[in-house]
């Protein structure tokens, strides 16, 4: 089931940085921009696909080297951590324009949908689950591991930029959150544990202990009576401010410290929504022990029955554990990403004081080649998302530039990415992807991103 609903993190170190491609200011509202208009091609200015698996891959359980199948799965099951996590992220330009006026100020804005999620591994009951308690007596079990979000929303946003000095570019974009759909668990407690039975009832208890198990949701509950089309019509509805509302802001500046380094950062999605539409929250709180099923051996006949034992059970740890069912509205914040960079710029001269400036890249950026260090990070329940990236930029003529680069995350100390950027008069084209080392064979990778768009840019000049 984990590896079906995976599609692809939310870092997009190729793209950042890309100057070139208008998509890099929804990464920093505060990048250089070198020219007067854009308007992305309506669906398709962006595309983008990414997620993954921090500790398996699709390969180490389906290789084709013989041995067994479930020795594998044994073997990774205890080799994944609880902080472990399986994510997939994705996104779809709707639309996205700019224009700079008068006093070089750049407004930006565009609608784009968004899916966002993620789920830990709960290795403790994994190992429950596919071991039993028999050689765990004493042990406990955690069932706080469990913990996943999950969020399917469309997002309004208009940015302004502004080049303040030679050296200084700042930028802020404003953004709506619209929520279709909210899934969320986290926050979990609660211990199941085998031991020794301190009565005579029987050789061992089972017990639950602080199980406090909740989950929310919002624009699901609705969706039950509905079929195929009116779940469709329904979900689409809220696209367009008709779900769950929230803020947000984006944040970012560039700073060129000289003609041969430039500095950068960004912090993203700096927001909530507040969650007051069809909201439906359960929770389960409560301790249960089990110390054996008491054996009754009525006589039979005279219509005389055996007890029906399961069904006892079941009442009786229902009542040990009631479900309450909620409709209080609720207050989600957005997950923050942070980005920051180092460039140094050397190579042939394109552009200057004393030099043509061909592809208009500001007044210190006068070089084709760069290379340089990126850090991300992304907030998560269970701590901090980051990677770290080194890149190089070439920029072979106006219309064509590529950007390589070199990624540690949280799959993988191996991720090889590259992006390509051509201009063919006003039609700009990316498409960028990474850890390619492992294309030949894509079920080795542990992560998969892939994104690609096209643009309008027209300069006045």
């Amino acid at each position: 089931m984990f590896w079906v609903i995976v599609f692809n993190a939310q870092n997009k170190q190729v793209l950042y940085g890309l100057e070139e491609v208008p998509q890099s200011m929804l990464l920093n509202p505060g990048s250089i921009i070198n020219y007067d208009y854009h308007i992305g091609v309506p669906f398709l200015s962006q595309i983008h696909f990414n997620g993954g698996s921090s500790g398996v891959s699709v390969y180490d359980i389906f290789k084709d080297t013989g041995g067994d199948i479930n020795e594998r799965i044994r073997s990774k099951i205890f080799e994944l951590k609880s902080a472990d996590f399986f994510t997939a992220t994705q996104q779809l330009d709707i639309l996205n324009f700019g224009w700079k006026n008068k006093k070089e100020i750049y407004f930006s804005g565009g609608v784009y949908q968004e899916l966002d999620f993620i789920f830990y591994f709960p290795r403790d009951l994994a190992i429950l689950a596919w071991e039993g308690n028999a050689n765990y007596i004493g042990e406990g079990f955690d069932l706080g591991e469990v913990s996943t979000t999950a969020e399917l929303l469309t997002i309004y946003h208009l940015g302004i930029n502004k080049k303040f000095s030679k050296e200084l570019t700042l930028g802020i974009r404003g953004k709506i959150y619209s929520s279709m759909l909210s899934f969320r668990s986290t926050n979990n407690k609660g211990t199941f544990v085998t031991q020794i039975s301190e009565t005579d009832n029987n050789i061992y208890e089972h017990i639950v202990s602080g199980g406090d198990i909740s989950v929310q949701t919002s624009g699901i509950a609705s969706l039950e009576d509905l079929e195929g089309p009116d779940i469709m019509s329904e979900v689409l509805g809220r696209a367009f401010l008709g779900g769950n509302l929230g803020i947000g802001v984006d944040i970012g500046g560039t700073y060129e410290i000289n003609e041969k380094w430039t500095s950068s950062v960004s912090f993203l999605d700096v927001g909530a929504i507040f969650y007051t539409k069809d909201v439906e929250s359960y929770q389960v709180k409560g301790e249960y022990t089990l110390d054996g099923i008491e054996l009754l051996f009525p006589p039979l006949g005279n219509d005389e029955t055996t007890p029906p034992y399961y069904d006892d059970l079941l009442d009786e740890i229902e009542d040990a554990f009631p479900v309450d069912t909620l409709n209080n509205s609720y207050t989600k914040f957005r997950p923050v990403k942070f980005n920051a960079s180092l460039k140094y710029n050397f190579g042939k001269e394109i552009g200057g004081d004393e030099a043509c400036n061909c592809l208009k890249m500001g007044e210190n950026q006068t070089f084709n080649q760069s290379v340089g260090f990126q850090y991300y990070s992304m907030f998560r329940p269970k701590g901090p998302q980051i990677a770290a990236t080194l890149f190089y930029i070439r920029r072979f003529s106006d219309h064509f530039s590529a950007k390589a680069t070199y990624t540690l995350d949280s799959y993988s100390y191996s991720n090889l990415g590259l992006g390509l950027v051509a201009n063919v008069g006003w039609v700009n084209f990316y498409i960028m992807a990474d850890n390619l080392q492992w294309y030949q064979n894509i079920a080795k990778a542990k992560s998969v991103s892939l994104q690609l768009g096209f643009n309008i840019i027209i300069d006045k000049e």
